[in-house]
Formats: C-alpha cells, structure tokens, sequence
C-alpha cells in the first residue's frame, strides 16, 4: 500500500506559479512570451496599486504557470533575458517585478472559470465559458469555450481580431461557394469553431499540442460541429490539401518560418489571417507577407497588436 501511495504520488505533476506586477503597456506581449516560452494557463488581473511618493501606479497582474520539468531552468533563463530586453527597449515605463511560487496540480478549470466571463467579440460573435448562462440576441453567433489549459479564449486582441476578420471574410464574400478553412495552432479551437458557425463547409484545425488537440475536440462537441470541423495533432507542414482561408494566429517568427508552406496551401484568389504580431515584428513581417503572391485587403490594430487581412493573386506561378 505504501508503494502504491508513493508512485501516485510520484505522478502528480508539479508547476512553477509566476506571478508578474507589469505596466499596462507591456501585458499583452509578456502574456504572448510566456505563452511562446511554454506557460499555461495564462490569465491576467488588474490591480492599482500605490506608488511609494502615493501617486497611484495602474499596474497589472498576470499570472502564468510552467511545468516544472528538465527545461524549467532553461525556461527560467530565457525569460530573465526577455525581463531585461523589456527594461532596456521601455526605460520610461516601471520594471516587471516577478514572484514564483511552486506548487502542485493546480486547478485549472477553478482558476480559468474566475476570469472568463461571456464576451462579445464583434457584431455577431459571442465567447462564452460553458459554465456561464447567456440569451443570444438578435443574429448572435454563440460559441461555448471550455479553455481547459489551451490558449484561446477570445479574450485576446490577437484573437479578437482574427474573429472580426473571419466575420467579415465568411459573411460577406459571396464569390466562394464552399469555404475550406484552415486554423493554424487552434489551441482551444474557437477560430475553426467560428468558422463553422459562420458557415464554413469544411475547417481542419491544427495543433502540435496533444493537450490542445483534445481540448479543441472537446469544444468542438460542445458546439456540435463536428461534421464540419476536423481536429489534427500534427505539424501544418505535413498537410499538402487547398484551403480558401487560412487562419494563423502565430509568433512573428514561426509565421515567417512557414510562410512557404502557408502559400502552398492556400488556393488562388485565397484569403490568409496572420495574427499574434505585435508592433516591433512589423519590420520583419510586413516585407515578406505584404508582398506577391499576396495583396493587403485590411489591417487591424488593438494596442501593440497587429492582424493582417491578405489575398492571394488570382492564377500566381
């Protein structure tokens, strides 16, 4: 029995809490990091604590977990360095002040279900967490998210945008007649969700993450729209289908890293969502994807956030 109990044990996963007071200014981005860096569960407080001359000092709270393995202290490193990068590009802006805290198998769900709450992401589209009630208004579009431990919740501006271009594209371009989608690291799978629901015909989702995969799977089933949406736990560049849309809500550098492959995939006449960009990628971005075989149809801005809105040249070599 005592063994037993010890190998149960032994399994229970551990994780290193990061807890960081930061400016307003640098959230989104340290969030995206964090993210990029392994974290999950990344949720973000507001607070306004006082300053020591007792000025009010608007700061947010944004809290992260990362599994406590062989690559914490690499992780650890990497994230030390990027704190510094911050400090030294944002002088005039207060330091991230960083506290951990370890602990063991924390409850996600509980954790998620205090900072999500039913919001409206654009004219018609709704996110709500499964355990929230919500009355759909007039030509609501309701999506049911259990984030789970997935990135995705709408809440976002990256994600935001990608649903207000989705929204556009799928509602009001009459010239496809059947939308084949493709969502590039869905994570909770609201973006292939929301295709489906804005009349997709076909949308195939993927994710490298097992734990996102079954997480997509599982909200996919909740919005009963699995005769159109197909979840694949595999890298993108394994794919070799047409797509007539293609969602990629990615860093700066994996978008430049498959772009090739993102034109392979996309159909003449095409459309292409890049998102996940913020401002000081622009340059590295913009020169590469704002270029032949694409053309700029729209771009989108909330704080330091960019989406880009392309088409694909009709008949391109």
């Amino acid at each position: 029995m005592t063994a037993k109990r010890e190998n149960a044990a032994d399994k229970r996963e551990r994780w290193l809490k990061l807890e960081f007071s930061t400016p307003p200014e640098l959230a989104d981005a340290l969030a995206n990091y964090v993210t990029e860096l392994g974290a999950q569960g990344v949720y973000q407080e507001e607070v306004e604590p006082f300053a020591p001359n007792d000025r009010p000092a608007a700061l947010d709270t944004l809290n992260a977990f990362l599994p406590v393995d062989v690559r914490l202290g690499q992780r650890l490193k990497h994230l030390d360095t990027y704190l510094g990068s911050l400090k030294a590009l944002f002088p005039d802006l207060d330091a991230v002040a960083l506290k951990t805290e370890t602990i063991d198998d924390p409850d996600w769900g509980e954790q998620w279900k205090k900072y999500f709450k039913p919001i409206r992401v654009s004219r018609n589209i709704v996110i709500k967490p499964t355990w929230e009630r919500y009355t759909p208004q007039g030509s609501d579009i309701v999506i049911d998210i259990d984030p789970g431990m997935a990135f995705g919740t709408g809440q976002h501006p990256s994600t935001r945008m990608c649903l207000e271009a989705l929204e556009e594209i799928l509602l009001k371009d009459r010239s496809v007649k059947d939308w084949r989608v493709l969502d590039v690291g869905t994570g909770t799978g609201i973006l292939g969700i929301a295709s489906a629901k804005l009349g997709a015909e076909r949308v195939v989702c993927v994710d490298i993450d097992r734990k996102a995969a079954e997480i997509s799977r599982e909200n996919v089933r909740i919005n009963q729209v699995e005769d159109r949406v197909e979840i694949v736990n595999r890298d993108v560049t394994s794919l070799n289908a047409q797509f007539s849309l293609i969602i990629a809500n990615l860093t700066a550098k994996l978008l430049i890293g498959l772009r090739a492959h993102l034109v392979s995939l996309l159909a003449d006449g095409g459309y292409l969502v890049l998102s996940g960009i913020i401002d000081q990628n622009r340059p590295e971005i913009e020169p590469r994807f704002l270029a032949p075989p694409f053309v700029t149809r729209r771009t989108l801005t909330e704080k330091e956030w960019v989406c880009y809105v392309l088409k694909k040249e009709e008949h391109t070599p």
